[in-house]
């Protein structure tokens, strides 16, 4: 699996994804709030996601983020619900909730109200899973809310792809 500099589009990138996953014989789950569930429809988009793509939570209330996928309120309370500390704990409930080893997770303003001067409309916080390893990041996209929501899904897609590369190439 060895990615290109150049942006591949969406389904193009849920391919490598998938065979990536099927080669492992790993599910994977999606926790997505400013989203709404696109990331699973571009993953479920391609035929026989069913033998890869586990599940995708649609967490859009900070009570979803509880209910569904265990996120403690008061975290949410002291860092928002656009935190690092929220996509990491979203993530972590995705995989805790599901059978998969990899898991994305997104919390941002995709606007074009709700942002503040800390966070402004295209702030999204991205965590990831992969095989046990926690990590997340942080993004600014440009544009109206159809551009930050397909900016956010194209990145990660792309970011799953880059921290499964070294796991592809291992003996």
């Amino acid at each position: 699996m060895s990615l290109s500099k150049q942006e591949l589009p969406a389904p193009a990138l849920v391919g490598l994804l998938a065979d990536f996953l099927l080669s492992k014989g790993w599910l994977l789950a999606s926790a997505e709030s400013c989203t709404g569930g696109l990331i699973s429809a571009a993953c479920t988009d391609l035929a026989g996601s069913s033998n890869w793509f586990e599940r995708g939570f649609v967490t859009y209330s900070n009570a979803a983020k509880t209910d569904m996928l265990g996120v403690d309120a008061a975290l949410i309370n002291a860092h928002g619900a656009v935190s690092e500390e929220v996509a990491r704990a979203m993530v972590q409930g995705a995989i805790g909730h599901s059978k998969a080893q990899v898991a994305v997770a997104v919390t941002g303003v995709a606007g074009p109200a709700g942002g503040s001067r800390a966070k402004p409309v295209g702030t999204v916080w991205f965590g990831f899973v992969v095989d046990g390893r926690l990590s997340s990041e942080m993004q600014r996209f440009d544009g109206n809310r159809a551009a930050v929501r397909a900016a956010t899904v194209q990145h990660a897609l792309q970011r799953l792809l880059q921290l499964m590369q070294p796991l592809a190439e291992a003996p």
